[in-house]
């Protein structure tokens, strides 16, 4: 099958499927054919923006021989049961990150591919920016020597925007504020770069003025297996920033964008900077190298694509997407506790004990 004849689904269409369905539309390897929502009202407003057939029920979408995949743009807390849906209907799967609300839930999302054979893919986009890609290559090329400390930091304003009726008001909803909605994409394109990671350590605090119940400043540590150490930030009370700057015995380099074009991808190079600096008198002669023009949710949707063609994996996996949640749920349980570092294998062994022992509770 080509690439160019793969047809998708989407469900949940809110405004991030919107996002979405503007960056396929740029791509001549995929098209989204088909949406579905609960509701009626958002299935003829996506209908009329988008131009997109909407299915009446989440089966007749499911029932369609052409749609090889399916989207998920629905609330972290539906992911399980739709993903197992769709997975169940034959098809592949796209979820948003992160993966699902648990590490149990994601886990059990993992476990769908070998028992439907299907893959599942999860949309941390963030380690596809252009800039990160380029840390990578120098990395691998051996351009800034071993890896020693990485620097991240994912912020914004939301915290002084929320009210008791928006979900990430709530501790439950959206655990350590911005630690699971931004510092989360952070913790995966800190994976991608720095590989294996084998304990965390945290603290968060709660500055906002508007009395959420959430915290909205977090700091998170986090070790290598490689010995290489790591800081990521996330502040939910300033202007928003994307910044990563890596370390290496040769060299650094540093990508920092503008937040403000997150939603338009393709303008990202246009404000963002990336410089490389080399060997120990190198300040005066950093290089600021020049950043392609890219889109991030059109690359995400494109591997998609190839996905659903071949029925192979990719690097935007289920293992992957689930590491970046496990990193939520260690930083949690080390602000719990003080401080303390936490193994990031012990996460993952308590999630398996509960899936396999439903009456324990979740971390």
């Amino acid at each position: 099958m080509s690439s160019k004849s793969v047809k998708l689904g989407i469900v949940g269409l809110g405004r991030w499927a919107r996002v979405l369905t503007r960056a396929a539309g740029k791509s001549e390897k995929l098209e989204i054919a088909c949406g579905f929502s609960r509701s009626q009202e958002k299935r003829d407003a996506y209908q009329n923006d988008c131009n997109i057939a909407c299915a009446d029920s989440m089966e007749e979408l499911l029932a369609n021989p052409e749609i090889k995949g399916i989207i998920l743009t629905v609330p972290n807390e539906q992911h399980l049961p739709v993903a197992e849906q769709v997975a169940r209907a034959g098809k592949h799967i796209y979820t948003e990150k992160p993966i699902a609300n648990t590490l149990e839930n994601g886990l059990q999302i993992e476990a769908l591919q070998h028992r439907y054979g299907i893959q599942v893919m999860v949309g941390h986009s963030a380690r596809l920016l252009k800039g990160t890609r380029m840390i990578k290559a120098a990395i691998d090329s051996g351009e800034i020597g071993r890896v020693s400390l990485i620097e991240a930091n994912f912020s914004n304003e939301r915290a002084l925007e929320l009210t008791p009726d928006t979900w990430r008001w709530y501790r439950d909803k959206a655990p350590g504020g911005p630690l699971s909605q931004l510092a989360t994409h952070q913790f995966d394109a800190l994976h991608y770069l720095g590989g294996e990671i084998e304990e965390v350590v945290s603290m968060a605090a709660r500055l906002s003025p508007v009395g959420a119940e959430v915290d909205d400043q977090s700091l998170t540590l986090m070790r290598f297996k490689s010995g290489a150490v790591a800081y990521v930030g996330s502040c939910w009370t300033s202007p928003g920033i994307y910044s990563i700057r890596l370390f290496g015995q040769k060299g650094l380099m540093h990508y920092e964008l503008d937040f403000s074009t997150w939603d338009t991808p393709d303008k990202l190079h246009e404000t963002s900077e990336l410089y490389i600096q080399r060997g120990k008198n190198g300040f005066s002669k950093r290089e600021i190298l020049t950043i392609p023009p890219g889109d991030m949710f059109q690359d995400e949707l494109e591997m998609f694509a190839e996905v659903c063609a071949g029925g192979n994996g990719c690097e935007l996996s289920a293992a992957n997407g689930n590491v970046a949640v496990a990193v939520v749920y260690a930083a949690l349980r080390s602000i719990e506790n003080n401080g303390a570092a936490v193994k990031l294998q012990d996460i993952f062994d308590d999630a398996q004990a509960n899936i396999e022992t439903p009456q324990v509770n979740f971390i």
